[in-house]
C-alpha cells in the first residue's frame, strides 16, 4: 500500500523506524526486533539506509521482511551522496522486484572519511530520478528548524519546495522536542504554497548521551522542560527511559489534539519503547 493512501484516510496513524544491521551476523537480532515492532500493528515501517550505503542490501532485505513476511507497508530510505547513478538504479530494480512502494529519498550526510561522489547534490536530484523510474510513492525529509547546512530557514524551504516539484509526495520532519516549531513551520510551508502530507517525527530519548550529540550535530532546540528531565533523570536510566517514553507520548497526544494526523517514531530498533507508546495512545489511535 502507498504511504499517501494511508494518510489519505483522515484519521491517526502511528508508524515506527528500524534501522539494519552493520554487519551480517547481527541481522538476526535486527529481524526480531523489526518482527516485535511489526506485531504492534503500525501503519507502516521505515527502513533507513546506511551512511554510504554500506548497509544498503540490508536495508532491501529488511524492508522486503517487513513487506512481505510481517504483511506491514515498508517504507525504504535511499541516500544519494555517496552512490552512482548505476548504484541508484540497481536498488530501484531491487526494490521493485521486492514489492516495494514506498521510498524515502534523501542526500544523506556527507561522509567525513571519504570523498563524496559527485553524481548527486541534492535530494531533489534523487527524487527526480525515483519518479522517472516507476509508480513509487516518494517522501523526503523536511527540517522544521531549518537544516544545519542551510544559511537560513527561507532558503532550506525552497529547497523543500524543489523536492516537491520533483516529485515528492509526502514530507517526515527530522526530530524535533517543541511541538509550537512544527506548528510554525506547518504555516509557514502552507503560505510557501506546499501541500503534501507532512508526517511528524518523534524520537522518544532513552539515551541522554546519544541524544545530546545527534542535537549538537542537527541543531534540535532543546526546550527548557525538556533539559528539566535531562537533568534529573539522566543518571538514573530507568528513570530517563519512563520519563522518555512519557514525554514523546505528551507531544505525540498534543500533535494529533491539533489535527497532526501522522506520527513516525524513531523507535530505534526498540520494540519495547514502540510497545510502551502504543499502549499508551491505546484510545487516541
Amino acid at each position: 500500500m502507498k504511504i499517501t493512501d494511508i494518510l489519505s484516510q483522515g484519521k491517526p496513524t502511528l508508524s515506527f523506524e528500524v534501522f539494519p544491521p552493520k554487519t551480517e551476523e547481527k541481522y538476526e537480532s535486527v529481524k526480531q526486533a523489526a518482527s516485535q515492532i511489526a506485531k504492534l500493528n503500525p501503519a507502516f515501517m521505515s527502513v533507513t539506509y546506511g551512511a554510504g550505503g554500506g548497509t544498503s542490501k540490508y536495508t532491501v532485505d529488511i524492508a522486503s521482511t517487513v513487506h512481505e513476511e510481517f504483511k506491514v507497508t515498508a517504507l525504504a530510505h535511499l541516500t544519494c551522496v555517496s552512490s552512482t547513478r548505476q548504484k541508484v538504479k540497481a536498488v530501484l530494480t531491487e526494490l521493485k522486484e521486492a514489492g516495494i512502494e514506498n521510498v524515502l529519498a534523501l542526500r544523506g550526510d556527507l561522509p567525513l572519511d571519504a570523498p563524496v561522489n559527485r553524481e548527486y547534490h541534492y535530494a531533489s536530484e534523487l527524487i527526480r530520478e525515483i519518479r522517472e523510474s516507476g509508480d513509487f510513492c516518494i517522501g523526503a525529509a523536511c527540517y522544521p528548524e531549518g537544516h544545519v547546512e542551510s544559511a537560513n530557514k527561507t532558503i532550506d524551504m525552497d529547497y523543500l519546495k524543489q523536492k516537491v516539484e520533483a516529485g515528492c509526495d509526502f514530507v517526515t520532519t527530522q526530530m524535533f522536542f517543541d511541538n509550537n516549531i512544527l506548528y510554525n513551520y506547518l504555516y509557514r510551508i502552507r503560505e510557501k504554497g506546499i501541500t503534501v502530507p507532512v508526517v511528524a517525527g518523534i524520537m522518544p530519548v532513552t539515551n541522554v548521551r546519544q541524544i545530546i550529540r545527534t542535537c549538537q550535530l542537527s541543531g534540535t532546540y532543546l526546550p527548557t522542560r525538556f533539559k528539566a528531565i535531562v537533568d534529573r533523570f539522566a543518571d538514573n536510566p530507568a528513570a530517563m527511559k519512563q520519563a522518555g517514553i512519557a514525554y514523546a507520548t505528551e507531544q505525540i497526544i498534543d500533535l494529533i489534539a491539533n489535527g497532526v494526523n501522522a506520527i513516525h517514531v524513531y523507535s530505534m530498533n526498540k520494540p519495547d519503547v514502540a510497545q510502551k507508546i502504543k499502549e499508551n495512545l491505546s484510545e487516541i489511535l
